[in-house]
This record gives structure tokens, sequence and C-alpha cells, in this order.
């Protein structure tokens, strides 16, 4: 008898403590050797005052079990909450988040019934690093933070899922023909690891064209590997293609901890109505039973819910005239579900789940960081941001200003706005906000130091306008760390 697993399970806000009972009522129909500690995460400890969602109790839980099955959780809007679901894949070093997108059709409807992919997200950083900043009247920042390790730990996790997989083929998305260094470090880092995954076909394609081809197209792709905002955007239409952002589970995996869920919300709307799909949830449920060694009992019950779909049995969510046989609730869709353990699907291949070939600690080997010699970084300029309104914003009166900044031989060179050079030279069309950037140069191209950025910034102060923030321009190995201006 398999030793029962202890697993951390939080139900959730709206129709979470539904569909959590429905699955926890499969998983123990079907024989899951695990054994749930309850937690309470979400609205509930919100209005409790922990502006986190989340007491420090349920932390220990996680990491003694280290395997953790969530419910959908609603986020207050506004207030200085932050979303509980980016604070636990961040907190815990979730860093991979993996989305199947399989059609099931004809009894799931959609255009697209050879679709099988599956969408590797960056977890961690990118814009989901939640540093904003309002810095003057007008204008407000978020920052893109993708660092060279983080980028590295993603794609190859995206690779070593297609060989464990048996997949073939693995897409890298970006939009790096206009963030050329944020992800441009993550293309560059899928182009490297890729040279060790020669048997596996490989492409790159621009994240606006790739979106537009998941949702016309979504059969010729296989694994995708991209960023975080991307790949929360995409993993949602590739669910809606291929029939219903209800049927999506989610696993967010990190070096030592696993958190299994539902890719749609809590649906405060339809909670407590007995309507809700529980499919979402237990998709998730079954690759956490993948996760922890599990995989009979996880294809038991995927075989069992696709026999229950191919049955029409189906909420309604997903019911169609001439397909479904019954329109049923979520519990009665549990139960029919149960009803069906040790069937398989006529039409759907039926799953099959294969215990890892290789252990634990080769597997944690293979995703491992490669080591590397760090580059000589070098000060060479400065850019200092300033808030400014007067003369009627126009360039040429703040540039005629600052031209009698000099620290040492350390000169402005351009003014921008919005990321567009407006002086020296700029053009009376371009739109200026009360947002402005000053870069600072040595005359001679010489390196530069710290105690002359600090003069700098004394001698713009001394002159009347508002720094209110300030970015070093370093070289790194002799190549430029920093974009250059628009039209610069």
């Amino acid at each position: 008898m398999t030793e029962k697993k202890k697993i951390t399970v939080a139900f959730g806000d709206g129709i979470g403590p539904e569909i959590m009972n429905a699955t926890l009522s499969i998983l123990e129909a079907a024989g899951a050797a695990i054994e749930p500690d309850i937690i309470e995460i979400g609205e509930q400890v919100y209005l409790k005052g922990i502006s986190s969602g989340i007491a420090s109790s349920a932390w220990d839980s996680l990491r003694e079990t280290k395997v953790f099955l969530k419910s959908p959780i609603t986020t207050p809007q506004g207030g200085g909450f932050k979303s509980l679901n980016v604070t636990t894949r961040k907190t815990l070093g979730l860093y991979a988040n993996v989305r199947p997108c399989k059609a099931y059709s004809p009894f799931i409807h959609t255009h697209f019934p050879k679709t099988d992919l599956v969408i590797i997200r960056e977890n961690e950083e990118d814009l989901y690093a939640g540093i904003e900043h309002r810095q003057t009247d007008e204008v407000f920042q978020c920052l893109k933070l993708i660092s060279r390790p983080g980028s590295e730990k993603i794609v190859r996790y995206a690779f070593e899922y297609a060989r464990m997989n048996k997949r073939k083929k693995v897409t890298c998305m970006t939009k790096d023909n206009i963030m050329k260094m944020t992800d441009g470090i993550f293309h560059q880092m899928f182009n490297e690891v890729a040279k060790e995954y020669p048997e596996i076909e490989t492409d790159h394609k621009i994240i606006d064209i790739a979106t537009a081809l998941i949702a016309d197209s979504p059969e010729i792709f296989d694994v995708i590997v991209t960023l975080n905002l991307y790949g929360d955007i995409i993993s949602d239409v590739a669910a809606q293609v291929t029939g219903s952002v209800g049927l999506g589970g989610s696993a967010n995996v990190g070096e030592d901890v696993a958190m299994f869920e539902a890719i749609h919300g809590s649906a405060p709307d339809i909670a407590g109505m007995d309507i809700a799909n529980p499919s979402g949830l237990l998709n998730g449920a079954i690759m956490m039973l993948v996760h922890i060694g599990q995989p009979e009992v996880a294809q038991k019950i995927s075989n069992a819910w696709m026999a229950t779909l191919e049955d029409g049995i189906h909420t309604g969510d997903i019911y169609q005239d001439g397909i479904s046989t019954k329109r049923v609730g979520t519990k009665e869709f549990a139960e029919a579900v149960i009803a069906r353990l040790g069937k398989e699907p006529k039409s759907m291949k039926k799953a099959v789940f294969a215990k890892a070939e290789r252990s634990e600690a080769e597997i944690k080997k293979a995703l491992a960081i490669k080591p590397r010699k760090a580059a000589e970084k070098v000060l060479i300029g400065l850019d200092v941001f300033i808030d400014w309104k007067e003369g009627d914003r126009d360039p040429n009166v703040m540039g005629d200003k600052l031209r009698s900044v000099n620290a040492d031989g350390l000169k402005m060179q351009l003014v921008t706005n919005r990321g567009v050079r407006v002086y020296p030279d700029g053009m009376k069309e371009t739109f200026c906000s009360d947002h402005w950037r000053v870069r600072f140069f040595d005359a001679d191209d010489k390196s530069i130091t710290h105690g002359q950025t600090i003069e700098i910034l004394k001698q713009v102060g001394d002159l009347g306008f508002d720094f209110i923030k300030t970015e070093n321009l370093y070289t790194f190995d002799g190549e430029r760390g920093f974009s250059l201006a628009q039209g610069e």
C-alpha cells in the first residue's frame, strides 16, 4: 500500500469550496494516497487585516508538505492588497508555470480539434515584480525586470519538460525586436540552452504574431516557453480556443515546492449555485498526482473524466445541444466521474502518465544553472530623470539651461521625453509630458566615478530642477548595457 503523501489544501473563495470538494471526492474515490492539511487563504484572511492574504501558519504547512492544491481566491482590488497568487509563486520560488491546453473535440466545442500544446511560463520576474512608482503628476512607471539566471531556469525547464514528455518542438516567444535587452536576454538564453538538446526542434516568434497564430492555428505549436506577462495572456487564449478556460489546470513548480490550481478565477457571481465546472481544478490535481509519484491514479482519473465528457455529462459552461446528453451541476459532475473510474474514453486518446525515468537528483542536476564568469562592469554615464513643466515644456529651454552642468568632464548629451530625443535637434511635433530624461556622458568617452554622478545631481538641483530618479549607464565587457534613445 502506498504511503499517504501529506499535501496542503486551500478551499479558496467564490466557487473555490465547491470545486475543491468535488475534486477531493474524486481523488478519494480513485484511491489517491494523500493526506490533506487544510489552510485558510484569500478573502477571509484579507478581511482579518492580513494584507498578504495568507497567515504565517499556512506558510509553515507549505514548507512542510511542499505540495499545494489551491482553489481560486479573490484578491481585493486596490487598497494596497497584493495578489496572493503572485506572492505565493515568488515566495516559494515557483519559477515555472505549466499550462497544458488540449482539445477534447467534439465533446468540447472547438474549431481546432488537433490542438495539444503546453505553455511554460516564467513565473517570478517581468512586470509581475510589481515594482511601480508614480514619478510625476502625469507619469507612472512599472519596472520590467528580467534576469539571466531566471531566463536560463525557465528555458531549461521547458526543454527538460519536452524531453521527459516526448515532445518534439519548443517555441520561444518574446518581443525582442522592441525590448532588445530584457526580452533579448531571454531569447539569447533560449538559443544557448537549445544547443544542449539537439534532438528537439526549436524556433522563435515575436509575441504579437505568435498570439495571433495561437488564436488561428494552435495545432502548429507543441511546447511554448515565454516570459511572465506574455505567458499569462497566451495561456488564456490557448485555453479558450481549445474549448474553455474553465477546463484548464496548471502547475507552478519550483526547486522544492509545487502548487497546482485551475487557471480560472473565483467567479463569485455563481458561488454557492452548484453550477461551476470543477474540471480546471481536477486537471490541476491530476498534474499534482503525477508530480508526487502517483501517475497510475492520475491516469485513472483523467480517463474517467474524458469518458464522462464522451458520455455527454456536462456542466452548463460546456453544454452543447446535440452533443451533451445531460446538464449537471458541480456535485453531480463529480459523481459522474467517480462512476466511470476504471473506464477509458472510446474516441479520445486515453491518458498515459509514466513515472519519471530519472531520479529527482538527476532532474535537479539537468535543471541547474550553468556557472559563468561575471562580465567586467564599467560606469560610463548617467541618466537623470526630471519632473519639469516650466517654459511651456519647451525642451530647448530645459536643454539650454542644463548645458552649464559639468562634473569634471561629465556633461549633458541629450534630453528625451517618453524615450524620444527632444534636445538637441528635436522636432516640434513631439508631444512632451512632465517626465524627462537627461543623459550625461564624459566628453572624452572616459569612465566616470560615483563622485561625478553625485556632483551632477547637486548641480542639477542647484539649477532648480526636481530630479526624481537616476540610472547609471554601464558597459559589460565593453558592450553597452543600456538602450539608446529613439532618435539618438
